[in-house]
């Protein structure tokens, strides 16, 4: 648990199981039985969600964030399938065990709702930018968020498929290409040796 700060550490103690994942394994699936909330120690997830007729990515997590909190609702599947981004350690909690933890430790509920709440305006903040930024600006956007989440090296990206990329953005593959080429020719970002970030990227967004 080396990542985990100490204060979660404490919060955490014995909660669950500290668990490593490798680049694109899945954690569960959709339709799953959903008894389980995870957390984040280490790495970054996506979490997709299936149609009859196509995979769609509705969010990337990074380290920090905890993930199928739907279970503390007594839901009984999960609604998408998590999957991890990078090399990652994910605590697994069981539904149960969260919610005694809840109940007997203050500091667990409280830091539980800060992670809730700021998920929530992350979600609020994308649908903004969802009404009222070009589809340029969101995946600029976007490609801050992603780097900021990668903690080991904010300006450069893991490897992510521009499928996932048009998902979040709500944009077809070829317009993002369109704009990823774009991006490449002003130096916003650099794929020489991984996706880099440049923070002139910024000032599409102003």
């Amino acid at each position: 648990m080396e990542k985990m700060p100490s204060s979660t550490r404490v919060l955490l103690e014995g909660a669950g199981t500290l668990s490593r994942h490798r680049r694109k394994d899945i954690i569960y699936a959709q339709g799953a039985p959903a008894k389980t909330i995870f957390y984040i120690n280490e790495g970054m997830v996506t979490l997709t969600v299936s149609t009859k007729t196509r995979q769609l990515a509705v969010a990337v997590l990074g380290a920090g964030s905890f993930f199928n909190e739907i279970c503390l609702l007594d839901h009984s599947r999960c609604t998408s399938t998590a999957s991890t981004i990078t090399s990652s350690s994910i605590l697994s909690i069981e539904r149960d065990e969260m919610s005694r933890l809840l109940g007997a430790r203050n500091g667990v509920s409280t830091f539980l709702t800060s992670r809730l709440v700021s998920s929530n305006w992350r979600f609020c903040d994308d649908l903004v930018s969802a009404l009222t930024h070009s589809i340029e600006q969101r995946l600029a956007r976007l490609l801050l968020h992603l780097a900021r989440l990668n903690a080991e090296d904010q300006r450069k990206l893991p490897k992510i498929t521009q499928q996932v990329l048009s998902d979040m953005i709500g944009a077809t593959r070829a317009r993002t290409n369109i704009f990823m080429n774009r991006f490449r020719k002003l130096g916003f970002i650099n794929d020489e040796n991984g996706l880099r970030i440049d923070s002139t990227l910024r000032s599409l967004l102003t």
